[in-house]
């Protein structure tokens, strides 16, 4: 089972790809597309668009595990940080590949089993899950492979966090 999982923005999109068999984890890829600021906002989402289709080409996944835009303290950022989101689900549709969404909550709750788990137990989570030496950089790249791990430690059990 390979699961591609993203954490959505329009500045960074992190993502992450981890592979599982037999019970144990593997990470096969992971990192951000980037978009430049300079750019046009209908430019970043044709960025975002494109680079999500080369990395579903690329890795063939059979599931995309998305962070549910659940609490936005930056009112200005939430609406672009929404569209980048549809366009990534889009994509994902386009390409015919399963999608779910996770809150932050459950991401916390899959990795450490504390739903108020801070940022750095979850990055310690993914590194040991993982066996990685480090934990991914930057940020956004750990949060989308965290992302991937949740789906494949609860996807049997959150079946209802389909996005189809």
């Amino acid at each position: 089972m390979r699961v591609l999982g993203i954490d959505p923005g329009f500045a960074l999109v992190g993502f992450g790809v981890v592979d599982e068999m037999g019970g144990r984890m593997q990470a096969v890829d992971y990192g951000v597309i980037s978009t430049p600021k300079e750019h046009k906002f209908a430019v970043r989402l044709e960025t975002i668009y494109d680079a999500m289709t080369a990395l579903i080409k690329k890795y063939k996944p059979d599931a995309i595990a998305i962070e549910e835009l659940f609490f936005f303290r930056n009112q200005t950022t939430i609406i672009p940080v929404a569209e980048a989101r549809g366009i990534i689900v889009l994509c994902g549709k386009q390409n015919n590949v399963p999608m779910y969404e996770y809150t932050p909550l459950q991401i916390k709750q899959a990795l450490t089993g504390n739903g108020r788990a801070e940022k750095k137990q979850i990055q310690f989570m993914v590194k040991n899950i993982l066996g990685l030496d480090k934990v991914p950089k930057p940020d956004d790249a750990a949060d989308a492979v965290a992302v991937a791990i949740t789906y494949l430690q609860t996807n049997n059990l959150l079946s209802d966090n389909s996005l189809q």
